[in-house]
């Protein structure tokens, strides 16, 4: 099994505390019998994290580097070319530890109470930015689209071979011909909310199984039975229980699937 999308950074906090839980996570997947994870990031701060534990946890963890929509916030003191820039060149000095970049994207919901709405110009810079970044390093893309799922879709539409996932997949059942006009290489991941969301159930029929992706986004999403407490990487052979009953396959079978996806998405392997 494989855990595509964690955020796990903040479990590897300076305190050692910090640090021995972020380790027991870890070492819980591996007795959970995971073969490797994907660390999702949200900003530079984040992605320069991911790299760092890709490199202690070599061939185990695997580096996603990316800017997360939200972070066009007016309040963020670097420019978006600026952000950019540095996310270029950490990439570049890092290639090998890094499996994608993201998650990117596009986030039109609300802004908290308190805060201004993002400017939407803002964050399609910044994803398009993103996306030649994907195509300068041969990259796939970890796709974050809430409230704009067409958007994105038209978006990457306008380029040629591009690669990726659309990231707690939200589209239901009426886009996924869409996602599967993109081309042969673009991946649906589906998180915990599988396990109590009927209507979740019902896109997941629909979604060809070699399209198929399966993450955590831990610490959100917790799957049942565990729903309500933080999420762990662990917590994905749940989703990927639900995934075989949906099929109406053993689990071993629908393991070996999903992370034959997994695979030819990110391009890892088991270390063993």
């Amino acid at each position: 099994m494989i855990d595509t999308h964690a955020h796990l950074t903040g479990m590897f906090c300076d305190l050692p505390t910090g640090r021995q839980a972020g380790k027991g996570v870890v070492e819980e997947a591996k007795m959970a019998r995971l073969w490797a994870i994907v660390l999702a990031a949200s900003n530079i701060e984040e992605s320069v994290e991911n790299i760092k534990l890709a490199k202690n946890y070599d061939g185990f963890l695997f580096a996603a580097a990316g800017i997360h929509p939200q972070q066009t916030d007016v309040e963020n003191k670097d420019s978006i070319d600026k952000q950019i820039a540095h996310l270029d060149e950490l990439i570049g000095k890092n290639k090998k530890n890094i499996v994608a970049v993201g998650e990117c994207g596009l986030d039109y919901s609300p802004a908290p109470a308190g805060e201004k709405d993002r400017s939407r110009r803002g964050q399609e810079k910044l994803f398009r930015k993103q996306i030649c970044l994907s195509m300068k390093y041969k990259l796939p893309l970890i796709i974050h689209a809430r409230k704009a799922m067409d958007q994105v879709i038209e978006i990457l539409s306008e380029y040629k071979n591009l690669k990726g996932v659309f990231h707690c997949y939200a589209g239901g059942k009426k886009r996924i011909k869409k996602v599967l006009g993109l081309g042969e290489d673009w991946y649906f991941g589906i998180d915990g909310n599988l396990t109590y969301d009927d209507g979740l159930v019902e896109v997941v029929k629909k979604i060809p199984r070699d399209r198929l992706i399966l993450e955590t986004d831990s610490p959100l999403l917790t799957p049942e039975p565990f729903r309500g407490k933080e999420n762990k990487p662990a917590y994905v052979k749940y989703v990927y229980k639900k995934v075989s009953e949906i099929w109406g396959v053993e689990f071993k079978e629908c393991e070996k699937l999903i992370d034959e996806n997994a695979r030819k998405m990110f391009g890892i392997n088991p270390s063993s």
